[in-house]
């Protein structure tokens, strides 16, 4: 039984995937929901043209994101739907963090998300979760894979 779940998503449409599974599992389960964005500022906050107006249009497309996801989970009959969006290190919040923070007992993420380059240089959040996540992880293949 599930009571808590988390789940990664980044606009990509493998983490729509996931969402979607996640939506199920928590439908059957009676669970609350999270979803969460984590707004990657490692790789940029020393880039040229990094300034306030960037972020702010990163972090307004990210929480519009976020509400159109909650909204999907409510007309799916989900009631206990939360959105969370931070900015940091996504292996470390979506893999250790949120699930302390929210006592969450599985972990939904993508096999792979928008970044297939960066995976290449520091590894997935995915593969984060699975070695670092204090709960259950369930990693949602791409379906166009299948």
């Amino acid at each position: 039984m599930y009571n808590h779940i988390l789940v990664a998503v980044d606009g990509s449409q493998q983490s729509e995937q996931a969402l979607a599974k996640a939506i199920q599992v928590a439908e059957f389960h009676k669970s609350s929901l999270v979803i969460a964005h984590i707004i990657d500022l490692r790789n940029v906050t020393g880039a040229v043209g990094f300034h306030d107006s960037w972020f702010v249009r990163i972090e307004n497309d990210a929480k519009e994101m976020l509400a159109r996801y909650k909204e999907l989970a409510e007309a799916k009959g989900l009631t206990k739907v939360e959105t969370v969006l931070k900015s940091g290190n996504p292996r470390f919040l979506i893999a250790e963090e949120l699930p302390k923070t929210y006592h969450i007992d599985l972990l939904v993420t993508a096999a792979t998300g928008r970044n297939r380059v960066e995976r290449l240089l520091i590894g997935s959040v995915a593969e984060a979760s699975v070695r670092q996540a204090p709960c259950d992880v369930m990693i949602v293949k791409n379906a166009a894979s299948e």
